[in-house]
């Protein structure tokens, strides 16, 4: 497995498994498939062409995209200090395999190299237990929860609010 960060040429891999994590795992992310089905590549070749304050990182086995998960630098003075991990991912063949912990483990590296990244937060949906025991053996810890925090198709999902210190 490969881990590295994603680039223009990635975009057509990034869109195909965004969109099937949004298929795949509605009630995991604020976004909805409806809402990003009709987003172009390029919007994805120009965010990653780009130093923006958000980096995708993606694992790949065997030249397949089978993993993703961005960190996104707060950009306000006040935040500098922070970062946030959004659109993790793992396609489901592949959970169980130490995937997930590479990346994460990868993003919290990534962000020991950015002097003024302290700390890095998550949200993460209360029953997803694999996500939330991975984000913990990583060394994020709740410090909340926001109920009712999601709605999907009439039903509410909560989601804990989670931290790690670097």
């Amino acid at each position: 497995m490969i881990i590295r960060q994603l680039n223009p040429t990635d975009a057509e891999d990034y869109l195909s498994i965004r969109l099937e994590a949004l298929k795949d795992s509605p009630y995991a992310f604020a976004s909805s498939y409806e809402e990003e089905r009709n987003q172009s590549v390029e919007k994805y070749k120009s965010s990653f062409n780009t130093q923006s304050n958000a980096i995708t990182f993606g694992a790949y086995e065997d030249s397949q995209l089978v993993g993703v998960v961005t960190l996104v630098k707060e950009q306000l003075l006040k935040l500098s200090h922070r970062a946030n991990i959004v659109a993790m991912y793992i396609k489901p063949e592949k959970r169980g395999y130490g995937i997930g912990k590479a990346l994460v483990s990868h993003v919290i590296e990534q962000a020991n190299n950015i002097n003024s990244i302290e700390q890095i937060y998550l949200t993460v949906v209360t029953t997803n237990v694999s996500a939330k025991k991975l984000y913990a053996s990583c060394g994020f810890e709740v410090f909340g929860e926001e109920k009712r925090a999601l709605k999907f198709n009439n039903t509410y999902y909560d989601e804990e609010h989670m931290v790690l210190y670097l």
